[in-house]
């Protein structure tokens, strides 16, 4: 394991990186490329905002670990064919070993998919909404402990979120959402993707 100090770790190719990624091959491919980085493609957000649902009350690897068979299974998460799920798709995805097999989890992401056409035909993206969530200022983060589990923009969003019908958008999801999509730079400052962040 990689020598973690105030929320960094250097790893065995001598990288330093934010400690939560550890060592593991594909936690460190996904901190590196993908995590913190701006998303403006509404695909990967509703995914993104579906998976971190899936995820609550488990570890982000075990979904990460997941997540092709988890596209595979809602049909790359394009919202206009989730949304056409049914009762034979839920059952489906229920017998599948490969997702998390949740029912509220399952049946809130084919709501979310109805909600997210809605969202999109009123706001025009899911990417230019989410986007009115951005915090203006803040503070670089520089330890574990400046890392806010919510934050009052996230917990905004997620009641607007609420307010128009979705569901598993509660404040600290939907903060680890923002974190995630480059809403938020929580890149640890020393980590070498802390000046990718936006």
């Amino acid at each position: 394991m990689p020598d973690v100090t105030e929320g960094l770790a250097t790893g065995a190719d001598g990288i330093t990186r934010c400690w939560w990624c550890g060592d593991d091959p594909l936690y460190v491919r996904y901190h590196d490329q993908e995590w913190g980085r701006s998303v403006t493609d509404d695909v990967r957000l509703f995914e993104k905002l579906c998976l971190e649902g899936f995820q609550s009350g488990l570890a982000w690897i075990t979904i990460l670990r997941k997540r092709e068979h988890f596209r595979r299974a809602f049909d790359g998460f394009v919202p206009e064919r989730v949304a056409a799920f049914g009762h034979t798709d839920v059952e489906r995805l229920m017998a599948d070993a490969g997702i998390v097999r949740h029912r509220g989890k399952i049946e809130s992401t084919i709501n979310n998919a109805r909600r997210m056409l809605e969202l999109v035909e009123r706001e025009g993206s899911l990417a230019a909404f989410v986007e009115g969530y951005r915090p203006t200022d803040r503070a670089p983060i520089r330890s574990i402990a400046d890392i806010p589990a919510s934050t009052p923009e996230s917990t905004a969003l997620s009641k607007e979120l609420k307010r128009r019908g979705w569901s598993f958008v509660g404040p600290t999801t939907v903060y680890a959402f923002m974190q995630a999509m480059g809403l938020v730079n929580d890149h640890v400052v020393g980590c070498h993707a802390h000046a990718s962040g936006r």
